[in-house]
């Protein structure tokens, strides 16, 4: 056998190996979801939004009230500074810097805070929701399930999709506690 044939001879076993994967691959089932959908679809996950949302304004309130306390103060320095002496306008000036920074600091503690809180409601019921989709797929022979949120898929059969279905199991098995 020439090297031609030999070179032809290994790019048509390469072939063959190549798409006998394929095909074996064919015989895989792969189901779709979406977290995002099911947190906001499921009573559980509308609970943990509550929850979030009341923590989220909460903080709002707090950062509002002083947005306000430093607008005020800032007016009053404004509204004064022509008839105030250099040292008590530097005076107020350093008293609103200081509350200001005070602000920001309370700005960024209220922001980690946020993701802090948003983090823990969702690692506790993540978790519980993942349990009832790895049964969905072993129950029926899923090799695969990808979450859409997650992962962007240009196409994929809807009849793939298993979100509402999902939706409905945790609804069925995870109560939202009070």
């Amino acid at each position: 056998m020439t090297k031609l044939g030999k070179l032809i001879a290994g790019v048509f076993m390469v072939s063959v190996f190549l798409l006998s994967g394929i095909c074996a691959d064919a015989a895989e089932k792969t189901g779709f979801i979406n977290m995002q959908e099911i947190i906001r679809g499921t009573e559980i996950g509308k609970k943990a939004e509550a929850d979030f949302r009341t923590e989220v304004d909460k903080k709002r309130s707090l950062i509002q009230a002083k947005e306000a306390e430093l607008q005020k103060l800032k007016d009053g320095i404004e509204k004064q500074g022509s008839i105030l002496t250099e040292k008590a306008r530097k005076e107020k000036e350093a008293s609103y810097q200081e509350k200001f920074n005070s602000y920001q600091r309370i700005v960024k503690e209220a922001n980690d805070e946020i993701q802090n809180k948003q983090k823990d409601v969702f690692d506790t019921i993540i978790p519980d929701i993942m349990k009832i989709v790895n049964a969905i797929g072993q129950k029926e022979n899923y090799t695969t399930i990808f979450d859409l949120s997650i992962v962007p898929v240009a196409y994929f059969d809807k009849k793939n999709d298993l979100t509402k279905q999902v939706i409905d199991e945790v609804n069925k098995t995870l109560k939202p506690k009070k």
